[in-house]
Protein backbone atom coordinates (compact mmCIF):
# COMPACT_ATOMS: atom_id res chain seq x y z
CA UNK A 1 0.00 0.00 0.00
CA UNK A 2 1.36 3.31 -0.93
CA UNK A 3 2.49 5.62 1.69
CA UNK A 4 2.32 9.44 1.15
CA UNK A 5 4.78 12.48 3.38
CA UNK A 6 5.84 15.59 3.49
CA UNK A 7 8.37 17.11 5.23
CA UNK A 8 9.30 20.43 6.09
CA UNK A 9 7.68 21.55 2.19
CA UNK A 10 8.59 25.58 2.01
CA UNK A 11 7.27 26.79 -1.79
CA UNK A 12 7.16 30.53 -2.76
CA UNK A 13 6.66 32.23 -6.45
CA UNK A 14 9.96 33.86 -7.59
CA UNK A 15 11.21 36.72 -5.81
CA UNK A 16 8.14 36.79 -3.68
CA UNK A 17 8.13 35.17 -0.63
CA UNK A 18 6.92 31.72 0.85
CA UNK A 19 3.26 31.09 0.87
CA UNK A 20 3.73 27.75 2.27
CA UNK A 21 6.49 26.73 5.09
CA UNK A 22 7.55 23.91 7.41
CA UNK A 23 4.66 22.30 5.86
CA UNK A 24 4.25 17.99 6.80
CA UNK A 25 2.16 15.50 6.18
CA UNK A 26 1.92 11.60 6.87
CA UNK A 27 -0.63 9.44 5.33
CA UNK A 28 -1.19 6.54 4.51
CA UNK A 29 -3.66 3.91 2.34
CA UNK A 30 -7.36 4.42 3.99
CA UNK A 31 -6.63 7.99 4.81
CA UNK A 32 -9.49 10.75 4.19
CA UNK A 33 -7.90 14.35 5.32
CA UNK A 34 -9.49 17.82 4.82
CA UNK A 35 -6.87 20.76 3.99
CA UNK A 36 -8.98 23.79 5.10
CA UNK A 37 -7.95 27.29 5.94
CA UNK A 38 -8.55 31.10 4.56
CA UNK A 39 -8.88 31.97 0.97
CA UNK A 40 -4.82 32.85 -0.02
CA UNK A 41 -2.81 30.64 2.72
CA UNK A 42 -1.62 28.27 -0.47
CA UNK A 43 -4.47 25.60 0.07
CA UNK A 44 -4.39 25.01 -3.75
CA UNK A 45 -0.37 25.54 -4.14
CA UNK A 46 -0.25 22.73 -1.57
CA UNK A 47 -2.08 20.23 -3.56
CA UNK A 48 0.39 20.84 -6.93
CA UNK A 49 3.40 20.91 -4.42
CA UNK A 50 2.17 17.49 -3.46
CA UNK A 51 0.97 16.74 -6.94
CA UNK A 52 4.62 17.11 -7.90
CA UNK A 53 3.25 19.51 -10.51
CA UNK A 54 5.47 22.32 -8.72
CA UNK A 55 8.84 21.86 -6.95
CA UNK A 56 9.03 23.18 -3.39
CA UNK A 57 12.15 25.98 -2.05
CA UNK A 58 12.84 23.73 0.39
CA UNK A 59 11.77 20.07 1.93
CA UNK A 60 10.29 16.91 0.03
CA UNK A 61 7.18 15.32 -0.88
CA UNK A 62 7.96 11.44 -0.63
CA UNK A 63 6.10 8.38 -1.73
CA UNK A 64 6.70 4.88 -0.06
CA UNK A 65 9.58 6.93 1.68
CA UNK A 66 11.05 7.81 -1.40
CA UNK A 67 11.83 11.87 -2.30
CA UNK A 68 10.12 12.67 -5.55
CA UNK A 69 9.93 16.01 -5.57
CA UNK A 70 13.06 16.83 -6.89
CA UNK A 71 13.35 14.12 -9.70
CA UNK A 72 13.56 15.26 -13.07
CA UNK A 73 10.41 16.48 -14.62
CA UNK A 74 9.98 13.25 -16.61
CA UNK A 75 10.37 11.11 -13.70
CA UNK A 76 7.59 13.36 -12.43
CA UNK A 77 5.39 13.55 -15.10
CA UNK A 78 4.99 9.69 -15.08
CA UNK A 79 4.79 9.30 -11.42
CA UNK A 80 1.84 11.77 -11.90
CA UNK A 81 0.21 9.61 -14.83
CA UNK A 82 0.84 6.30 -12.14
CA UNK A 83 0.24 7.09 -8.65
CA UNK A 84 -2.00 10.17 -8.73
CA UNK A 85 -5.82 11.38 -9.43
CA UNK A 86 -6.77 15.16 -9.67
CA UNK A 87 -9.64 17.11 -9.71
CA UNK A 88 -8.90 20.52 -10.25
CA UNK A 89 -11.28 23.85 -8.97
CA UNK A 90 -12.56 24.78 -12.34
CA UNK A 91 -12.88 21.22 -13.49
CA UNK A 92 -10.37 21.53 -16.00
CA UNK A 93 -12.09 19.74 -19.04
CA UNK A 94 -10.68 19.75 -23.03
CA UNK A 95 -13.78 21.96 -24.19
CA UNK A 96 -12.62 20.25 -27.46
CA UNK A 97 -13.71 16.58 -26.99
CA UNK A 98 -16.70 14.78 -25.78
CA UNK A 99 -17.09 13.50 -21.90
CA UNK A 100 -16.36 10.34 -22.33
CA UNK A 101 -13.00 11.32 -23.81
CA UNK A 102 -12.11 13.79 -21.19
CA UNK A 103 -12.99 10.58 -18.58
CA UNK A 104 -10.72 8.03 -20.42
CA UNK A 105 -7.94 10.26 -21.29
CA UNK A 106 -5.69 8.67 -18.27
CA UNK A 107 -5.65 5.70 -20.86
CA UNK A 108 -2.92 7.95 -23.05
CA UNK A 109 -0.75 8.03 -20.46
CA UNK A 110 -0.64 5.27 -18.10
CA UNK A 111 -1.13 1.59 -18.38
CA UNK A 112 -4.94 1.43 -18.45
CA UNK A 113 -6.35 -0.48 -21.23
CA UNK A 114 -8.64 1.90 -23.42
CA UNK A 115 -11.61 -0.41 -23.08
CA UNK A 116 -11.15 -1.28 -19.58
CA UNK A 117 -11.29 3.00 -19.40
CA UNK A 118 -14.16 3.06 -21.05
CA UNK A 119 -16.22 0.59 -18.59
CA UNK A 120 -14.92 2.09 -15.67
CA UNK A 121 -16.18 5.83 -16.81
CA UNK A 122 -19.40 4.08 -17.56
CA UNK A 123 -19.66 2.77 -13.81
CA UNK A 124 -18.20 6.15 -12.50
CA UNK A 125 -20.55 7.98 -14.49
CA UNK A 126 -23.65 6.05 -13.05
CA UNK A 127 -22.27 6.34 -9.43
CA UNK A 128 -21.57 9.56 -9.46
CA UNK A 129 -25.17 10.82 -11.40
CA UNK A 130 -23.58 12.20 -14.50
CA UNK A 131 -26.83 12.21 -16.25
CA UNK A 132 -25.45 14.04 -19.53
CA UNK A 133 -24.69 12.01 -22.76
CA UNK A 134 -21.32 10.73 -23.44
CA UNK A 135 -20.76 12.16 -26.37
CA UNK A 136 -21.50 16.35 -25.37
CA UNK A 137 -18.94 18.23 -25.04
CA UNK A 138 -18.04 19.67 -21.91
CA UNK A 139 -19.40 23.49 -22.82
CA UNK A 140 -23.08 21.82 -23.03
CA UNK A 141 -22.69 20.50 -19.06
CA UNK A 142 -23.66 22.48 -15.87
CA UNK A 143 -20.86 23.51 -13.64
CA UNK A 144 -21.95 20.68 -11.18
CA UNK A 145 -22.00 17.86 -13.91
CA UNK A 146 -18.59 19.29 -15.19
CA UNK A 147 -17.35 18.37 -11.32
CA UNK A 148 -18.85 15.58 -11.16
CA UNK A 149 -17.18 14.33 -14.78
CA UNK A 150 -13.58 15.56 -13.28
CA UNK A 151 -14.09 13.43 -10.67
CA UNK A 152 -14.95 10.62 -12.99
CA UNK A 153 -11.40 11.23 -14.75
CA UNK A 154 -10.19 11.35 -11.53
CA UNK A 155 -11.18 7.95 -10.32
CA UNK A 156 -10.98 6.01 -13.51
CA UNK A 157 -7.51 4.42 -13.21
CA UNK A 158 -7.91 3.71 -9.05
CA UNK A 159 -5.11 6.21 -8.41
CA UNK A 160 -3.17 5.48 -5.24
CA UNK A 161 -3.62 9.39 -4.07
CA UNK A 162 -6.33 11.20 -5.02
CA UNK A 163 -6.35 15.23 -4.78
CA UNK A 164 -9.36 17.24 -5.35
CA UNK A 165 -9.75 21.21 -5.19
CA UNK A 166 -13.59 21.88 -3.61
CA UNK A 167 -14.69 18.98 -5.15
CA UNK A 168 -18.01 19.55 -4.27
CA UNK A 169 -18.04 23.64 -4.23
CA UNK A 170 -20.46 23.87 -6.55
CA UNK A 171 -22.89 21.31 -5.70
CA UNK A 172 -26.00 20.79 -3.95
CA UNK A 173 -27.05 18.45 -1.44
CA UNK A 174 -27.56 15.31 -2.94
CA UNK A 175 -24.69 15.78 -5.48
CA UNK A 176 -22.46 16.58 -2.90
CA UNK A 177 -23.48 13.69 -1.21
CA UNK A 178 -22.41 11.17 -4.11
CA UNK A 179 -19.23 12.70 -4.71
CA UNK A 180 -18.62 12.44 -0.61
CA UNK A 181 -19.36 8.62 -0.59
CA UNK A 182 -17.30 8.87 -4.03
CA UNK A 183 -14.43 10.42 -2.20
CA UNK A 184 -14.51 7.62 0.71
CA UNK A 185 -14.87 5.32 -0.92
CA UNK A 186 -11.55 5.46 -2.81
CA UNK A 187 -10.61 5.49 0.97
CA UNK A 188 -12.06 2.68 2.05
CA UNK A 189 -10.66 0.83 -1.00
CA UNK A 190 -7.25 1.81 0.33
CA UNK A 191 -6.38 4.53 -1.76
CA UNK A 192 -5.10 8.39 -0.14
CA UNK A 193 -7.33 10.76 -0.72
CA UNK A 194 -6.44 14.69 0.28
CA UNK A 195 -9.03 17.59 -0.48
CA UNK A 196 -9.14 20.81 -0.25
CA UNK A 197 -11.99 22.20 0.84
CA UNK A 198 -14.56 24.90 2.82
CA UNK A 199 -17.85 23.12 2.40
CA UNK A 200 -18.42 21.56 6.18
CA UNK A 201 -20.47 18.85 4.80
CA UNK A 202 -17.20 17.19 3.36
CA UNK A 203 -14.90 18.58 6.02
CA UNK A 204 -17.66 16.16 8.36
CA UNK A 205 -17.02 13.36 6.38
CA UNK A 206 -12.97 13.48 6.59
CA UNK A 207 -10.98 11.51 10.18
CA UNK A 208 -8.49 14.15 9.55
CA UNK A 209 -8.50 18.24 9.12
CA UNK A 210 -5.40 20.07 8.90
CA UNK A 211 -5.66 23.72 8.93
CA UNK A 212 -3.33 26.41 6.85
Amino acid sequence: MTTLACTDLEFGYVRLPSIISGFALQASAGDLVAITGPSGRGKSTLLYLIGLMLTPRSGAVLIDGRPVSALPDAARSRLRADLFGFVFQDAALDPTRTVLDNIVEVSLYGDLEPAEAKRRAAELMLELGVDTPADRRPGQVSGGQAQRIALCRALVHRPAVLLADEPTGNLDDASAAGVIAALRGHAESGGITLVVTHDDRLVDACERRIEL
